[in-house]
């Protein structure tokens, strides 16, 4: 009975000299990584939304930042594109204009945008035709999630004797209306 006491205050020294602040250190890079994730979205979306565009030098520049953290991204961007409609009682005829608008937005993804920045052709990633335009009005969003599980999560599953399949520590959101046009 000695023996198993000793074995468990050993273990639980163990546990708690040694796997508990690698476990604590863990966390404190996934807090590091989320706050670098949520000052390069916020910097590229608001660099977006002030210009109007983005451009492949600003997709690659923020995909360095996120690439700093160690961890990999899914990263989706959206683009709602405002649209107005003038509303008639009758569309067949523009005499019953009844004095206002329908507002609504069309949406865009990834595999809309990056076929823009990034077409199989040899153009320069400076050319003016590789931007990606948006109007005033517009509203442009990310949504990121780290897809591997960092090393918080692997520790944790380890002193738990658990598999929490939860990849997911690392995440933002992010939106704003387009205030500009400078192209």
């Amino acid at each position: 009975m000695k023996y198993v006491t000793g074995s468990f205050a050993a273990l639980l020294a163990i546990l708690l000299l040694f796997f508990y602040p690698l476990y604590e250190q863990a966390r404190s890079q996934d807090k590091i990584a989320n706050t670098i994730i949520q000052s390069a979205s916020t910097q590229f979306i608001d660099s977006a939304r002030t210009k109007g565009y983005i451009t492949p030098q600003m997709w690659d520049d923020f995909n360095t930042q996120l690439a700093a953290t160690g961890n990999q991204y899914d990263v989706k961007l959206e683009h709602l594109h405002k649209l107005t409609s003038p509303n008639y009682s009758d569309p067949a005829n523009p005499a019953t204009f009844q004095g206002d608008f329908t507002t609504y937005y069309t949406a865009y993804y990834n595999d809309q945008i990056m076929p823009v920045m990034f077409p199989n052709n040899t153009l320069p990633t400076d050319d003016k035709s590789r931007r990606y335009i948006m109007q005033v009005g517009d509203y442009i969003g990310i949504n990121l999630k780290n897809t591997n599980r960092t090393t918080a999560t692997q520790l944790w599953d380890f002193l738990m004797n658990d598999n929490s399949g939860q990849a997911t520590t690392v995440l933002m959101n992010y939106k704003g209306m387009v205030l500009n046009e400078d192209y």
